[in-house]
């Protein structure tokens, strides 16, 4: 009997090296706690969007009732009706319940909800949850008092939208979409690119239709789980038609479906490139249909990168004209390095007879994709980061860092990869010789020979022989130092692919560094010095009547943002204390149109009036009012200005 020479011409080591099953064990137990880190961390999806400012602001309090609610954000957002949310102390809807009001002007991206007229002192909160233009959900809420801040029956919500089950769900999904693209689109152009002859190999060929089905079911996860991932958070949602439906007309749900269209497309690519292309002999012929292939391969999967680029990060922000083609090109990089990686994978573990020539190949490509993969990762990051501080002061720019580590680690084990390839390449490639296999008992008796006398027997020896022809082939293909060594480095390549790709996928539902820094920046309150210590002021005053002058000195404890207790004494112009009817407070933010927030002091004694639980909601240049009564009809309001911190 004889058997095939493995195709890396090293002669076979005496005994075979073992298979590296701890190896593969330590991969498979990455995978699941890079899974495991992905669930925790993507669970509630921080978005691109960020509220910027609203009106009245967190916490203010307001002498009057507004007539609105407006909020403003850093880029656009979609809204429904429902979406802002004005409820009293006591938890009941204190606006008109009509869809919010779009209220752009120029770049300002603004909303707002009317609310009803007279309505009650006490502490009103705003929930809102949106859209986030590249796709993710957002919510949020915050306070502000009418009159003076009271208790109030409503909870703040202590989570995001996008969390629950539905979050974890849909982050499964998006999970499992971006590595069914990766070895749908990488494997098939290994294949095209590298191992023609792999097209008739079945294990690349379950890799690649695994590939397809995983992308597919997918996709159709994410459209379903898509209504109640940005509304109710209610996984029966999911068969909601009237939900479908609404999801069909954004932006988002549009790039899905386009992704099945092209997933259709994709399964005639397959079934040419694993049928009638794998079965092609004629040379002339096979290389027209590989150009052919080669062409419509890139134009699908060039349009499903698209649809990522469609609708995450890349469609919104600054240079989205730009940032769309480079990221469909960074998203092809990736495919191209990482599925061929999966594939290469595979050849050398279940096939028997790739060549070295295959393995340079992919190398030359795997080279050419990082440098690909390096110029548009240092766009992408400056346009999502934009400084230093976001970098390393911000989740995304943190996340960033590692993946940039994760990078230069996969080149490094690369780079080891490459030299057990020169290492076979030097060593020579035999794809016909062959050479004498011992003797065993099967050949004894050829299947030929045996046929006249029992057909069934000659079945039986003929698939005993190819049985005893497939393992001689393993055990002289596992026997091969070389190949040994580069199943070991791609192994590893592998496994810090996956962790890259889990690092990925958190990222693109991550708010960019930039966003964030904008964000905090427009929502940090005017900064104000700080008072030492308490205000004191001293205003004269002369109301026009019978012993009217006279001087109010006020002491306002501790002068801080937050609660504060105010004394006042009165007195008269010999410098005693004046006892008056009535005495009032108004404090006034007009840089930022907060007030005025008034205060009823009481009196402790002749002349000395206090009030407690003066809230101050920002710092700034505040000015203050104080109305003095000496009679039934003789009273002035004399005011100051101070820096309260």
């Amino acid at each position: 009997m004889t058997a095939t020479a493995p195709p890396f011409g090293r002669s076979p080591s005496a005994s075979a090296p073992r298979r590296p099953l701890a190896v593969a064990g330590l991969l498979a137990a990455l995978a699941g706690v890079v899974f495991g880190l992905l669930l925790a961390v993507a669970g509630p999806a921080s978005a691109h969007a960020a509220l910027t400012g609203s009106d009245p602001q967190d916490g203010a309090v307001v002498a009057t009732a507004p007539k609105a609610v407006t909020l403003t954000f850093s880029e656009q957002v979609a809204m429904g009706e429902g979406s802002i949310r004005v409820l009293d102390p006591d938890g009941k809807r204190a606006d008109t319940e009509d869809a919010p009001r779009d209220l752009h002007s120029g770049s300002t991206v603004k909303y707002g909800v009317a609310l009803h007229t007279g309505l009650p002192d006490g502490t009103y909160t705003v929930a809102w949850q949106a859209v986030s233009a590249d796709s993710h959900p957002v919510s949020g809420a915050f306070t502000f008092s009418i009159g003076a801040p009271s208790e109030t029956a409503v909870a703040l919500p202590d989570s995001e939208a996008g969390g629950g089950l539905v979050g974890t769900l849909y982050g499964i999904a998006r999970y499992a979409a971006y590595a069914g693209f990766i070895v749908l689109a990488g494997g098939a152009a290994f294949v095209l690119a590298c191992w023609q002859r792999g097209a008739g190999a079945r294990p690349l060929q379950r890799l690649v239709v695994r590939g397809w089905m995983t992308l597919t079911a997918a996709t159709l996860a994410m459209l379903l789980l898509r209504s109640p991932y940005t509304g109710s958070g209610k996984l029966g949602d999911a068969f909601d038609l009237d939900g479908l439906k609404a999801v069909l007309d954004t932006k988002p749900g549009a790039a899905l479906v386009s992704r099945l269209l092209l997933l259709g497309a994709s399964a005639l690519f397959i079934a040419v490139l694993f049928g009638a292309y794998a079965k092609r002999e004629d040379e002339r012929e096979k290389k027209d249909l590989t150009f052919g292939l080669a062409i419509g391969g890139a134009v699908i999967a060039a349009g499903i990168a698209g649809t990522w680029a469609l609708a995450e990060h890349a469609s919104t922000g600054i240079q989205p004209g730009i940032a769309m083609p480079v990221d469909v090109l960074h998203l092809l990089a990736v495919a191209a390095w990482l599925g061929g990686l999966t594939a290469l994978l595979i050849a050398l573990y279940r096939t028997p007879d790739i060549t070295a020539g295959a393995v340079r190949r992919f190398s030359r490509i795997a080279f050419i994709s990082v440098l690909v993969l390096t110029a548009t990762g240092i766009y992408q990051s400056w346009r999502q980061v934009g400084s230093w501080s976001a970098l390393t002061g911000t989740g995304y720019g943190q996340l960033l860092l590692v993946k940039v580590g994760l990078v230069a680690v996969l080149v490094g084990i690369a780079g080891i990869s490459r030299r057990w390839t020169a290492r076979l390449a030097t060593g020579g490639v035999t794809n016909a010789d062959t050479s004498e296999a011992s003797p065993t008992a099967v050949d004894a008796e050829t299947p030929q020979a045996a046929a006249s006398e029992d057909p069934a027997r000659a079945a039986q020896l003929a698939r005993q022989q190819a049985a005893v022809a497939t393992a001689e082939k393993k055990r002289i293909r596992d026997a091969d130092p070389d190949r040994s060594g580069l199943r070991r480095s791609v192994l590893a390549e592998v496994g810090v692919a996956v962790a890259l790709l889990a690092v990925t996928t958190i990222l693109t539902s991550t708010e960019p560094g930039r966003t964030e820094e904008e964000a905090a920046r427009s929502s940090a309150p005017a900064a104000a010095p700080v008072a030492s210590g308490p205000v004191n002021l001293t205003l004269p005053f002369d109301t026009g009547g019978e012993n009217g002058k006279g001087t109010v000195r006020m002491d306002l404890d501790p002068g801080h943002v937050g609660a504060n207790v105010v004394h006042l004494w009165i007195d008269g112009i010999d410098g005693k204390a004046m006892d008056v009817p009535e005495v009032k407070l108004a404090f006034t933010l007009k840089s930022k149109d907060i007030g005025p927030l008034p205060a009823v002091p009481v009196r402790l004694t002749e002349g000395h009036w206090t009030s407690t639980g003066i809230q101050i909601p920002i710092a700034g240049d505040w000015n203050v009012a104080v109305t003095v009564r000496t009679s039934d009809i003789d009273q002035i309001t004399v005011d100051k200005n101070v820096k309260i911190g």
